[in-house]
């Protein structure tokens, strides 16, 4: 009589009767419950930042805040760029235009600190060619009251005055455009994905209505995200970036998900059980293994949180939310949905008009385009037959790809992230190519604490000979006799965040003073951003690598399976590493992507990229081991156990793989360069994941480590006995029903399948022999 693995009733376990009981009211709920969440989420991107990069306790962001209180001209976010054309600003008409247009500013409620070339005439706000000027100022409060002002008053502005042609731009009006570019971005990006992974889940599943569904369980979890998204930003700052992540994995991962738990409960059928054995099975199986990954994903996202930058801090809010939203969807509305379909979600077959007199594939294991077939069982019995040559081929090779990241070179975003067309963007670009300098591009130096002209001119002195400094103005006080507060402007050599003004904020910050000094300005932001990231970055590794051995480990048992997991998924990344700094820094292939290097890489990506890609590699790799220990559980046929669960699960993660990686590109078609990045970076670490190192570096490893594999000393055995997770159950039981008797016979011939490329091989050996 034929075995197979049971874990409980036929019928499943008390999980299975709770989200199968009333299937009907738990598809109306969650209806109810999506429309409360289209409400509660819209308007959301309006109540997000663009910024989030600064480390909000650092000395640069103290001494920008206490400038900005004190100083408002000193840290200008509004700039007006006048052209005058060949009349010159020094026009008379055109200098009685442009003190008219600053007056009219400086009455505009919630401006400040209004200056200009005119009424200064500093040599820093005229073009060399003098034919443009400008007109500073600050809009005060927070990030969002800011831009509600800029938004109503820029249109005043913008457009032609008389004699000249004014143009809106400065930090404020770059933040306000870009978080403008992403919302439009994301809606082509949505209008790109949704049809062609439909498109994709058609080819991979051949039927149209299981085709849908993991369409409807993507766009559950991205507007359950955005409504969680809404009531976060009620007590915290969110980046408008967040969104891009939580429409790539709400998609991505649901698809994931529900490919997973849609091709299980196909096989469970096809071998003959009914919709209702075959969801107890299918949750009891895939839905333990989705519940699994999800948490190995959610953990490398919540990793983020030890970042100080609310950047970061966004994506961990949105990614946890949002897999955590697609799991729960596919763990309790997906089984809903299929026990009310029952065979019918076999139905619309749509390649049945590509294979009109040929045989039908099952229902079961080859139904999906992403089943599994001899082609996977050859594949694997190949690697693993010349496994040391695939270990050192394909190491080597990962390893080559990353070497560009070591020349790697940190900055910050700025206006350059936008397309050269955005009116902001063109401001700044003629700040920098026609202007001597412009506000806010160099070093402040704020200094707190009473002291005398004559100290205050000691101090400049003392840092004017320090090495890479162009020129040093101030100081500016804030009022006659003995100061509480005053600032230096200090204009280092080269770049505003390159190495020489680097090194500029060491010197300052190093220099004795008569008074307590604070350094501000782009560089000083960089320094310590930089700083934070290197402090903090150890404990989210730590948390990221103790979670994941840990989760692993309940999931095989095995005490190196974990650690080949943590080392493996770090190496499928190197790829994505080494293209970002070969293709965003370095400039290769900007103008077929259209944008502008910049010639570094913005601080804080890298470790998104890390902790999104290293997520989703984990998300493979568990349904990979997942189903190699369920079958080394049911034969203790080590060899044997890679082979079948390769050939059961490489053609789904291949599939899930290439419409996630679709996904990611349709975000990475951004015109915002860091959004660009981190869409086409994790697309490429995806599909080398998944088309890589799960295909050849993992069932080649783990040819190499034999039976050792599975090792685990006692106690750690013991540990997993009682508080281990496994997929299918810890024991068998002789089948008593005709569908558990059909489905031991298709597990049974899979098994002979994934053992073809083995005999192949022994009697290629045998006629090399003769």
């Amino acid at each position: 009589m034929a075995e197979v693995k049971n874990s409980g009733p036929a019928r499943g376990g008390g999980w299975t009767r709770f989200v199968t009981a009333r299937p009907r009211l738990s598809l109306l709920v969650a209806l109810v419950i999506t429309a409360l969440a289209v409400l509660a989420g819209g308007g959301v991107a309006d109540r997000m930042g663009s910024g989030g990069w600064e480390d909000p306790d650092a000395e640069s962001t103290y001494a920008t805040q206490v400038l900005e209180r004190e100083f408002p001209a000193s840290q200008p976010n509004l700039l007006l760029l006048l052209d005058a054309g060949a009349a010159g600003v020094d026009d008379g008409a055109v200098a009685a235009e442009a003190q008219r247009l600053a007056e009219r500013l400086d009455a505009e409620p919630g401006v400040s600190g209004v200056g200009s070339y005119w009424g200064t005439k500093s040599p820093a706000l005229r073009s060399e060619d003098g034919r443009q000027a400008v007109i500073a100022a600050r809009i005060e409060g927070e990030e969002k009251a800011a831009g509600e002002i800029l938004r109503k008053i820029a249109p005043e502005y913008r457009g032609t005055h008389g004699p000249v042609e004014v143009s809106v731009g400065g930090p404020l009006a770059v933040r306000h455009e870009m978080q403008t570019v992403i919302q439009e971005d994301l809606l082509r990006a949505e209008l790109i994905a949704l049809p062609v992974t439909l498109v994709l889940l058609v080819m991979v599943f051949g039927s149209a209505v299981a085709a849908l569904l993991p369409l409807g369980i993507g766009i559950v979890a991205i507007l359950g995200t955005n409504a969680v998204l809404r009531g976060i930003t009620e007590f915290t700052d969110v980046s408008v970036f967040a969104q891009n992540l939580t429409t790539a994995l709400g998609l991505g991962l649901a698809i994931d998900y529900a490919l997973f738990v849609v091709r299980r409960f196909r096989e469970e059928l096809a071998a003959g059980a009914d919709p209702q054995a075959a969801i107890g099975t299918t949750l009891r199986t895939a839905g333990r293994t989705v519940l699994f990954s999800a948490l190995t994903v959610a953990v490398s996202l919540a990793a983020m949180l030890v970042f100080p930058q609310y950047f970061l801090r966004s994506f961990a809010y949105a990614g946890i939310a949002v897999v955590l939203l697609a799991a729960a969807a596919a763990l309790i509305l997906l089984p809903a949905a299929l026990l009310l379909l029952g065979e019918r979600v076999n139905a619309l077959d749509l390649r049945r008009l590509f294979r009109r007199g040929r045989k039908p594939a099952a229902a079961g294991a080859g139904a999906d385009g992403a089943g599994s077939g001899s082609g996977w069982a050859r594949t694997a019995a190949l690697v693993m037959r010349r496994a040391p040559v695939f270990v050192v081929a394909t190491t080597a090779g990962l390893v080559l790809l990353g070497l560009p990241f070591l020349d790697v070179k940190f900055g910050t975003a700025d206006d350059r992230q936008l397309p050269a067309t955005a009116e902001s963007r063109v401001v700044q670009d003629e700040l920098r190519d026609g202007f001597p300098g412009s506000p806010g591009s160099g070093l402040t130096v704020l200094a707190e604490g009473r002291a005398t002209p004559a100290q205050y001119a000691e101090y400049r002195e003392r840092i004017e000979v320090i090495d890479g400094i162009d020129r040093v103005d101030g100081p500016v006080t804030s009022g006659a006799g003995a100061q509480t507060h005053a600032y230096f402007t200090v204009v280092p050599e080269g770049e505003a965040v390159g190495s020489t003004a680097q090194s500029v904020v060491g010197e300052l910050r190093a220099q004795e003073a008569p008074f307590d000094t604070s350094v501000s300005g782009a560089a000083a932001v960089l320094v310590d951003s930089k700083d934070a990231i290197a402090e903090r970055l150890p404990w989210a590794a730590a948390i990221i690598v103790v979670v994941t051995l840990l989760l692993v480990f309940l999931l095989t048992g095995s005490v190196l399976i974990p650690l080949q997991a943590v080392v493996l998924n770090a190496l499928s990344l190197t790829a994505m590493f080494g293209a970002v700094v070969w293709v965003f820094q370095d400039g290769h292939l900007s103008g077929l992507l259209g944008f502008t290097p910049t010639g570094d890489i913005e601080t804080t990506l890298p470790v998104l990229m890390f902790c999104v890609a290293f997520g989703l590699s984990m998300d493979y790799g568990v349904f990979l081991l997942s189903r190699i220990k369920e079958e080394y559980d049911a034969t203790g046929d080590h060899e044997h156990a890679v082979r079948f669960g390769l050939s059961r699960t490489g053609g789904l993660i291949t599939a899930a793989a290439v419409i996630l990686a679709v996904v990611m590109v349709a975000i990475g078609t951004s015109r915002v360069t860091n959004t660009k990045m981190l869409g086409l970076g994790v697309a490429l670490a995806v599909l080398m994941d998944a088309m890589v190192v799960r295909s050849l570096l993992v069932p080649s490893v783990m040819k190499l480590t034999g039976r050792l594999t599975w090792w685990a000393p006692g106690p750690l055995r013991r540990f997993h006995d009682r508080f281990g997770i496994s997929e299918g159950g810890a024991e068998t039981a002789p089948v008593t029903e005709p569908g558990q008797a059909r489905m031991a016979e298709e597990e049974d011939a899979e098994r002979a399948e994934a053992s073809e490329g083995v005999a192949e091989d022994a009697r290629d050996k045998e006629s090399v022999g003769r």
